[in-house]
């Protein structure tokens, strides 16, 4: 059964509201680099032009003309608290916040492929809310089963459901969400994050329980390989119990390409650090520690930094107030250039740059917060308190040509 959203009101929040939507300007929506008829051709888009040149995210240095007039916006789902909070990022205030129902568990807000969406994926329902991106209206939540992350395929064709407790990837309708095919991937345990290849024809997947990378050829949708993330050099294995009982003694989470095509950055909650590894071989080449409980790795629109949230506990579940921070990698030499503790501690998770690039929204998971990071001076901008279990944030609008799922993968 299909469920509306419920608005929970904040303050004198009717006219608040009121003056939200109204603010948001419609536009033109023509300049869509795929549009709905061109998007149902599968595998039109087979290169990236920008694979190219030495920088793959240079089409982030720009917002795009049909969404550039629309209002700045971050949407803040909270897991624990079945909400999600949608703050100025100007003022640094709550516009709104709507409930997503009893037992929903959002984990995500993810841009569309074409930029008209946002998803928020509820994962324990069972469900999907869609976000008119230029008005801010909530619609009508469509099904889709076990939705823990989203990404979609490189022609706008299909959006993919990552359904982390089944190990499968479910290949949807990017419009209506109607199951297309469904790719189930076993030797990927905790299957959650991804990214693409330069050329956009490969996808690689972090497998959170395994502790590996597993690759999938996006033509014949299937693996074609994995790796076992290593041990960094000098430590001694230690193997711990993941959330579904196994044992591993690495946890990946995010995973980014690095700006020239060449190597993949992850993540790893357990060894406290981004592994560095090479596109082409799917090998490790390096190892950067960055801190406790590395997580997410967001590259700056110019594509010389990497800014990594160190949630400050390798848990799952973790008191407040830890040593959280976030580490600025230089991506020419994979070294950390910055550090940025979370004043009195946090817990720095997911989240996306503002569209100018001048901060750095990210979820504090474990602090019932989100954080403003100035990306010039590492200093905290604003510390707004959200409900329990912020996660997977966006900032709107953001700056690329076309999304490629998550918080915003742009390219």
């Amino acid at each position: 059964m299909r469920r509306r959203a419920m608005f929970v009101l904040v303050g004198a929040s009717v006219a608040l509201i009121a003056t939200y939507l109204a603010t948001a300007r419609v536009v033109s929506r023509t300049n869509s680099p795929v549009g709905r008829s061109s998007a149902s051709r599968r595998g039109r888009l087979r290169s990236d032009p920008a694979a190219k040149t030495r920088n793959i995210y240079a089409g982030t240095a720009s917002v795009r003309a049909d969404i550039a007039n629309d209002v700045n916006r971050v949407y803040v789902p909270s897991g624990l608290g079945n909400m999600v909070t949608v703050i100025d990022p100007t003022t640094k205030q709550i516009i709104a916040q709507f409930s997503t129902g009893r037992a929903t568990t959002p984990q995500h807000v993810v841009p569309s492929f074409d930029l008209r969406t946002l998803w928020v994926l509820l994962n324990k329902s069972d469900q999907l809310i869609p976000i008119d991106v230029h008005t801010g209206a909530v619609g009508a939540a469509l099904p889709a089963n076990d939705p823990y992350n989203m990404y979609f395929t490189p022609d706008g064709s299909s959006a993919i459901v990552v359904a982390e407790q089944h190990s499968r990837l479910d290949f949807r309708d990017p419009h209506t969400m109607g199951l297309q095919q469904s790719v189930a991937v076993p030797v990927c345990r905790g299957v959650n994050h991804a990214d693409y290849s330069a050329d956009l024809r490969s996808l690689f997947l972090t497998c959170e329980f395994s502790g590996t990378i597993v690759k999938v050829d996006m033509k014949g949708r299937r693996v074609v390989g994995s790796f076992a993330l290593p041990t960094p050099a000098g430590r001694t294995p230690v193997m711990t119990e993941m959330p579904d009982h196994s044992m591993a003694s690495s946890m990946p989470q995010d995973i980014r390409l690095s700006p020239d095509g060449t190597k993949f950055y992850v993540a790893d909650m357990l060894q406290g650090g981004v592994h560095v590894i090479d596109a082409r071989r799917l090998r490790e080449i390096g190892f950067i520690p960055t801190g406790v409980g590395a997580h997410s790795v967001t590259p700056s629109h110019d594509g010389t930094r990497l800014y990594i949230a160190n949630r400050g506990s390798n848990r799952t579940r973790a008191a407040p107030h830890g040593p959280g921070s976030v580490s600025v990698i230089d991506a020419a030499s994979d070294t950390i250039v910055a550090s940025w503790p979370v004043p009195g501690g946090g817990s720095p998770d997911m989240g996306n740059l503002t569209a100018d690039g001048k901060e750095l929204w990210l979820s504090g998971r474990f602090d019932s917060e989100v954080y403003a990071f100035d990306t010039t001076t590492g200093a905290l901008n604003a510390r707004v308190h959200v409900p329990p279990g912020p996660h997977g944030l966006t900032v709107w609008p953001l700056a690329g040509r076309f999304s490629l799922g998550h918080t915003g993968n742009m390219r």
